[in-house]
């Protein structure tokens, strides 16, 4: 296979770079899950990676994919878009095992928080990352494919930025407690994981306390 790649090897195989040993397993992962490989999710992966490494849960030279089987690690993405899949490939967090939140800032970025220790990690891009796409893939027909194969390619402490950070809400108050339930008294609908909210002494879901995201239609 060649170390470049092309519309049908988007994903580069040279030993010989210093990149991490997971990474082309990990984005052929993501572009399975996302019908095709874009340079976001590459972002993604190595963001992912990069936090992991940071936070002690992954070794530099580790062959073996990072497992959240015990949803140690709790993963907050700034996007909604192609490098959140990156992101949740890496880190092996997900919407549904309540180990991914999403907090739409419209930026390719994430927090990775070890909920046992609290440690947290934000990590983003630097803002030369797009120039240094460029340059480390000169050859590429495009500024996508090179954006694509630039990605790959850069050091890790050129591509990414790790910031420690501390969490404006409590770790407790974020996981919550999954078995939790409680009904609404306005709608009778169910609110699981402690996302009610109590409004002059009645429990009531966000909708009803006025926090909705939609308006509903009258009968």
């Amino acid at each position: 296979m060649s170390a470049f790649p092309t519309s049908n090897s988007p994903i580069e195989h040279d030993a010989e770079r210093p990149l991490h040993p997971l990474l082309p397993a990990l984005l052929q992962r993501s572009a399975a899950r996302h019908h095709h490989l874009c340079p976001r999710q590459v972002l993604g992966v190595r963001l992912g990676l990069r936090g992991l490494m940071a936070l002690g849960m992954l070794a530099t030279d580790s062959a073996t994919p990072f497992c959240n089987g015990n949803k140690r690690l709790l993963t907050i993405v700034e996007t909604d878009g192609c490098g959140a899949d990156g992101i949740a490939v890496a880190t092996d967090c997900f919407v549904g095992r309540r180990t991914l939140r999403v907090e739409d800032y419209g930026k390719v970025a994430a927090t990775l928080i070890d909920t046992y220790s609290g440690q947290a990690v934000r990590v983003a891009p630097t803002a030369v990352s797009r120039d240094l796409a460029q340059q480390y893939a000169p050859q590429e027909p495009s500024r996508w494919h090179q954006y694509l194969l630039g990605y790959q390619r850069i050091p890790d402490d050129q591509l990414v930025v790790v910031q420690p950070v501390t969490l404006r809400q409590s770790l407790a108050a974020i996981l919550s407690q999954p078995d939790k339930r409680a009904i609404c008294q306005q709608c009778g609908e169910e609110i699981m994981n402690e996302r009610e909210v109590v409004v002059n002494g009645r429990v009531l879901c966000h909708s009803c306390a006025g926090n909705s995201y939609y308006f509903p239609h009258k009968k």
